[in-house]
């Protein structure tokens, strides 16, 4: 399945779940796991590089998406933060993650350069008409429309519903092609939905896919098609991380793989797919002298 399949599978009926993967071997584990669709989020980026996402540029994030296509072909949605600039910036943003084989981006009506303090939940929206001619000018700077635009605000939490519903209006008319309003409660989502034309976004909080109590199959026919978590894969990474480092400075064997690392090994050659390399390397490289 290539990258410029995702609104294909928009149009099913099953909700399309994109787990967030950071490289190459998350997405070949997304991948075996049986997922269709995979997110590149900025903020488990940010963390992963033990920085944040607010000091994250362009090119490192275009970089990670080249390094996951080159080995999975699934369709892969970057996180765009704020596009990056202005409206005139989001045609090299836009040509940028287009021309690296991804499959859409998520632009946010927040303040450029953003701030930490959205980490601790104070975030600062920009005005809806500047939001507006980023997400214009998006969809211009595209040289196909299988290239998806996600426009995204976060208002409802800054501000109130009616006022995101009125971003996502304005973003629709824009020409957004899918809607993302940042809320967990049930209620708003319904409200959302009725207000708002599909196919619409969802995003989990980390752990909880199932957090905001309508069951997914329910989400997907309210006209939330995309449901992405953003940081479960990365917490369970850093919690195994911390947990074997800390068995291994006391001297005792890790609490995740125990006596098992020989196996795990051999999962890892499976994800990687050693054995298609170690095949080539015998057929040209390592063939067998002939006496």
């Amino acid at each position: 399945m290539g990258s410029r399949d995702l609104r294909g599978l928009l149009d099913g009926e099953e909700p399309v779940i994109a787990p967030l993967v950071l490289n190459p071997l998350m997405a070949r584990l997304a991948a075996q796991a049986g997922f269709a669709t995979l997110y590149l989020g900025g903020g488990a980026m940010g963390y992963l590089l033990a920085v944040t996402e607010a000091t994250l540029a362009l090119p490192e994030m275009i970089r990670a998406g080249l390094e996951i296509r080159t080995v999975c072909d699934l369709p892969l949605i970057l996180d765009g933060a704020c596009g990056w600039g202005d409206p005139m910036h989001m045609h090299r943003t836009i040509g940028m993650a287009e021309a690296a084989g991804f499959a859409a981006i998520e632009i946010e009506d927040q303040l450029l350069p953003k701030r930490a303090h959205h980490h601790i939940g104070i975030e600062h929206i920009v005005p809806t008409d500047l939001m507006v001619a980023k997400v214009a000018e998006a969809v211009r700077a595209r040289r196909s429309d299988g290239f998806l635009i996600i426009a995204r605000t976060n208002a409802a939490r800054t501000a109130n519903l009616d006022e995101a519903l009125r971003r996502g209006e304005a973003f629709s008319r824009a020409g957004a092609d899918i809607l993302f309003v940042l809320t967990q409660d049930p209620e708003a989502l319904r409200t959302i939905a009725e207000r708002l034309p599909g196919p619409l976004m969802y995003m989990a909080p980390a752990g909880r896919i199932t957090a905001s109590g309508i069951p997914l199959a329910e989400l997907a026919a309210l006209g939330y098609h995309l449901i992405v978590d953003p940081a479960t894969p990365l917490l369970a990474m850093h919690r195994a991380l911390r947990l074997s480092y800390q068995a291994l400075r006391a001297g005792l064997d890790d609490p995740t793989i125990g006596a098992e690392g020989v196996l795990e090994q051999q999962d890892i050659h499976t994800t990687i797919g050693l054995e298609k390399l170690l095949e080539i390397e015998r057929r040209t490289v390592e063939i067998p002298l002939v006496s």
